[in-house]
């Protein structure tokens, strides 16, 4: 019988270099030392209090200083910044993107303010004991109401493909739409009493706020049928 040759034994491969460890860490040096370069010329935008950067500034800081900074460092450390979350709670806030003088020229479109808040929830649900959607929906038709859009064009602008992100907001909407039924009965009671703000209020134990954001989101309707 012809012996069974035992399978050769594979050898070790020679020890290599880690290069990724290394080169992570290159990357990372050169995006801080461009963050420390942004901060000492644009202090107003880099510095301690963030403000929203206008669309382009990308190639307009490569343009104005083409000594200080090499393009893939420069987008690196843009997108570190912008992925902040203190720049993120600058967009959500509702602030205007700025230029490189520090002056406002845009506003934030809608479906940016939107997903920046998403993303500020996710953020921050998952470091949370307690469950903030309730506080986020609340925080949602803000952003809506302050877009001064109506719900049909606001919800084109936004992405569908979240389906977790899209049942958030239907709940909020849906929380809104009860709302303003109940702002609605309170205002033509209040209407049909004859009653001044304060004794109606009193009357019925209610906030003086709400029965006032009733009356004034009925305002512009009257005014434009007047």
């Amino acid at each position: 019988m012809t012996p069974t040759l035992p399978e050769p034994t594979a050898l070790p491969a020679p020890a290599q270099h880690d290069s990724t460890t290394a080169d992570q860490a290159s990357a990372r040096q050169a995006t801080t030392a461009v963050l420390e370069k942004l901060f000492e010329l644009y202090p107003h935008l880099f510095g301690a209090k963030f403000l929203p950067l206008k669309l382009g500034i990308f190639q307009e800081l490569l343009a104005s200083h083409p000594e200080a900074f090499e393009r893939e460092a420069l987008k690196a450390a843009l997108g570190t910044h912008t992925r902040s979350t203190a720049y993120l709670q600058c967009i959500a806030a509702g602030n205007l993107r700025h230029d490189l003088q520090g002056q406002p020229v845009e506003p934030v479109a809608p479906e940016h303010v939107y997903l920046t808040m998403l993303e500020l929830f996710r953020r921050r649900q998952r470091r949370a004991r307690e469950d903030l959607r309730p506080k986020f929906r609340a925080q949602l038709m803000t952003a809506f109401e302050a877009s001064g859009l109506s719900r049909q064009d606001y919800q084109s602008r936004l992405p569908t493909n979240d389906a977790a992100a899209t049942a958030l907001l239907e709940e909020a909407f849906e929380e809104r739409d009860q709302k303003l039924a109940k702002q609605e009965a309170l205002l033509r009671t209040f209407e049909n009493s004859g009653q001044t703000v304060d004794a109606f209020a009193d009357m019925y134990g209610l906030d003086k706020r709400e029965l006032m954001a009733a009356i004034k989101r009925k305002q512009p309707v009257d005014t434009a049928s007047a």
